[in-house]
């Protein structure tokens, strides 16, 4: 994971952008925004919404050249003088990219901040969010004998919408982009990302780790026991395997990985068929061999179900070995597992 840290705020506007397909228009500042009294808090927004573990960058076909965005921020950096400009021919192509129903109208804030940290490397940064949903606050006015609540709306300082932060460095690969999307989570109304940036991600370790280990998760949870008889235990133990794989090793291997993880030959051939089509299907490229990203193996790590749950009686959390369970069936019907353990803790 990268080691950034955002500079200082140099520039701010703020315009305002709806959904074209709706009518809305949009709204474009001709001048700054004044930020001094509010720095604060746009810092602590984009630092509570950022986490800089998946990185994108930009891309086009057939040639990144015509990205426009890309060419709004390439402007911008190379003279900031065309800030403004820049940033209006960004909310003008957001607007033409904003027609999905689901998509609501919003600011549109772009900043421009100077000496961000990169690791080692100190690089200027353009950042670009747009604010669909307000929160109402309370406000408490003074009065003659007393105190007046009234509601105001506005943005949550605890929580971005939409927003990237571009970072001025591998301009010629796309730059280095962080992104933010927690609205319009449906596959039809991802423009913000797809039809508006045009970004795609960078194929680090915690990419191939995030990719590997939800290829192992899709194929235990949804495949293997089309082709198996497996319980739901042997299919927890699955997971729990191939989440102990990449929480004990630094490298990855797949060979190496199947025979751990799943042993049998027939498992291990279903696996890489599901595997190739995954890819193929999804467009997913993957190393065979990489560097494990502990940072993905404990994002993905939390979406590893490891819990048994028998009727609405009981739910059994598997970590262990599945040897020590046993499963059968009563003469009567009922079905049973058996435990077996060293110590009560």
């Amino acid at each position: 994971m990268q080691n950034i840290t955002l500079g200082e705020i140099n520039k701010f506007i703020v315009h305002s952008i709806g959904n074209k397909n709706n009518g809305d228009g949009v709204r474009f500042s001709d001048i700054l925004t004044d930020f001094d009294k509010i720095e604060e808090h746009i810092k602590q927004l984009l630092n509570n919404s950022f986490k800089f573990e998946e990185l994108y960058q930009f891309f086009f076909l057939p040639n990144l050249e015509l990205n426009p965005v890309y060419q709004f921020v390439s402007s911008i950096f190379k003279s900031k003088e065309s800030f403004i400009e820049q940033s209006q021919n960004a909310g003008r192509y957001l607007y033409d990219k904003s027609t999905h129903p689901q998509i609501k109208s919003g600011e549109l804030g772009i900043i421009y901040f100077n000496d961000c940290k990169i690791n080692n490397e100190i690089v200027d940064c353009i950042g670009i969010f747009k604010s669909e949903n307000k929160d109402t606050i309370l406000k408490i006015n003074n009065k003659e004998n007393g105190f007046e609540l009234t509601g105001e709306k506005g943005i949550n300082t605890n929580k971005l919408d939409k927003g990237c932060l571009i970072f001025n460095t591998r301009k010629e690969n796309g730059f280095l982009i962080s992104v933010v999307d927690n609205t319009n989570k449906s596959s039809e109304a991802q423009y913000w990302k797809d039809d508006f940036l045009g970004i795609k991600t960078i194929k680090n370790d915690f990419h191939q780790t995030n990719q590997f280990l939800g290829i192992a998760k899709q194929f235990v949870t949804k495949q293997l026991d089309e082709n198996f008889e497996v319980s739901k235990a042997d299919k927890i133990d699955y997971l729990n395997r191939s989440v102990d794989y990449f929480k004990n090793s630094e490298t990855f291997n797949k060979q190496e990985f199947e025979k751990q993880v799943f042993g049998d030959e027939n498992l291990i051939e279903s696996f890489q068929k599901f595997s190739q089509t995954y890819r193929q299907e999804n467009e997913v490229e993957l190393a065979d061999n990489f560097q494990i990203s502990s940072q993905a193996v404990k994002k993905q790590s939390r979406i590893f179900k490891s819990v048994l749950k028998l009727d609405r009686n009981f739910d059994i959390y598997i970590h262990g070995d599945k040897n020590l369970i046993e499963k059968g069936i009563e003469k009567d019907g009922r079905k049973y597992y058996k435990i077996y353990y060293q110590e009560e803790k």
